[in-house]
């Protein structure tokens, strides 16, 4: 396989969110950048554009539309992306932002009072995650937080996004590799519970500050945030059927990173899940998704019939030749994967309206050293589904593995 000429951009990734406003209140690293969601839409012609982004994940595209002017909707299936979303696409009075601050201060002084703490969330290895001290922080503040009179929307989800913020801030997560790891645990491991620290205090304080701020910011566009399955946008194309002149999008790549396992911080501490089967449950119902119990369903799927290039059977024959343990079970996630985005993309050629763009941001992939083209297959997928025009090119290299790349496939209704 040639090797395309291509540079790393860190300005094409997450990272170029996190200086932006409200896309960088929380981090998820298979984000991608307002950046290149923003050269789409400038190119764009007309006012008051309908755009739908079918893998909202952190609301992105909506986002971004909504501060040009258009109206933004966004689909995903995970109820804790719906939620922050939705608190992202808001617009807020200033009544609301001051009202924000003085419950702040209101619940940090709580939490200085001893309020019979919060109970630690059930993930796993949680002292790994955090130190005793910040564990036993975040605890007080959560009791306060929820103790609250104004933990109502939206005051209560700009505070969440605060909470949501310290939480990480506080953890031992590290963000130097492709997705969420854990670094090495701090000293104040081996010393006895104390008191939450000024530091923490401050920390809250920092990112309640952050949210007020970028909350001023309010888009001129609508943003709506639906929970629907994106293989089927069953809401969207059945009785009363909406129609889309632009589709702005960057699903999941076929690369077995699960989002769940980047988020649960975030889930567990805001009772989105409550116990490690429900992770599963839910990765389960996502494309690509192979955390905790979607792994044993995967071994037992069978394929659906949905259409695939019949190139990429010999890849995954050599993918399950290639690793005794796992080789079928990769084959087995490769071909799902497929099979769902078939089903997606026939879906969207339904809501999308007849000359109308789609634009997609996907990886490929390398399974045992076996490339999966993922933009190839992109590519033919949206032709079987009905699109025109149908092409792709390399955004950027990608930080890992020599033949990772990263493209940005497009096509016509």
């Amino acid at each position: 396989m040639a090797i395309p000429r291509a540079r790393q951009r860190a300005d094409l990734t997450f990272k170029h969110n996190r200086e932006h406003g409200r896309h960088g209140w929380l981090r998820l690293t298979p984000a991608y950048s307002v950046k290149i969601v923003n050269q789409v839409l400038n190119d764009l012609t007309g006012e008051g554009l309908a755009v739908l982004d079918p893998f909202s994940g952190t609301g992105t595209t909506s986002l971004c539309a909504a501060y040009k002017g258009h109206a933004g909707t966004a689909i995903d299936i995970n109820p804790f992306l719906i939620w922050f979303a939705k608190t992202k696409g808001r617009r807020y009075s200033e009544s609301e932002i001051e009202e924000l601050l003085q419950a702040g201060e209101r619940i940090l002084a709580a939490a200085r009072k001893g309020l019979r703490p919060a109970s630690p969330p059930a993930i796993a290895n949680i002292d790994k995650w955090w130190d005793r001290a910040e564990l036993a922080f975040l605890r007080q503040l959560k009791a306060a937080l929820y103790a609250d009179e104004t933990t109502g929307a939206p005051v209560g989800d700009l505070l969440r996004v605060a909470f949501s913020r310290t939480v990480i801030a506080l953890s031992n997560a590290g963000f130097n590799r492709v997705s969420m790891t854990l670094k090495e645990k701090n000293e104040s491991n081996i010393l006895p519970l104390i008191p939450a620290a000024t530091r923490h205090a401050e920390q809250f304080k920092r990112d309640l500050d952050t949210v007020a701020t970028d909350a001023r910011d309010n888009p001129a566009g609508n943003v709506e945030i639906i929970r629907d399955d994106s293989r089927d946008l069953t809401l969207l194309s059945n009785g009363n059927a909406r129609i889309f002149d632009v589709l702005i999008t960057s699903p999941p790549y076929p690369n077995r990173i699960s989002y769940i396992r980047e988020l649960r911080p975030y889930m567990y501490w805001l009772d989105y899940i409550v116990a490690a089967r429900e992770a599963g449950e839910l990765d389960w119902d996502t494309i690509g998704g192979t955390w905790g119990i979607a792994t044993s369903r995967l071994a037992d799927w069978k394929p659906q019939g949905a259409f695939v290039p019949g190139y990429l059977a010999p890849i995954l024959d050599r993918i399950r030749g290639s690793h005794p343990k796992n080789g079928m079970l990769m084959s087995q996630y490769i071909l799902k994967y497929f099979e769902d985005m078939s089903r997606h993309f026939m879906a969207a050629r339904r809501v999308v309206r007849p000359g109308g763009a789609v634009h997609y941001i996907i990886g490929n992939s390398v399974f045992y050293g076996h490339p999966i083209p993922s933009e190839r297959l992109y590519e033919d997928l949206l032709r079987n589904a009905g699109f025109a025009n149908v092409g792709s090119e390399i955004v950027r290299k990608r930080n890992s593995k020599k033949l990772l790349y990263e493209f940005h496939v497009r096509a016509t209704a």
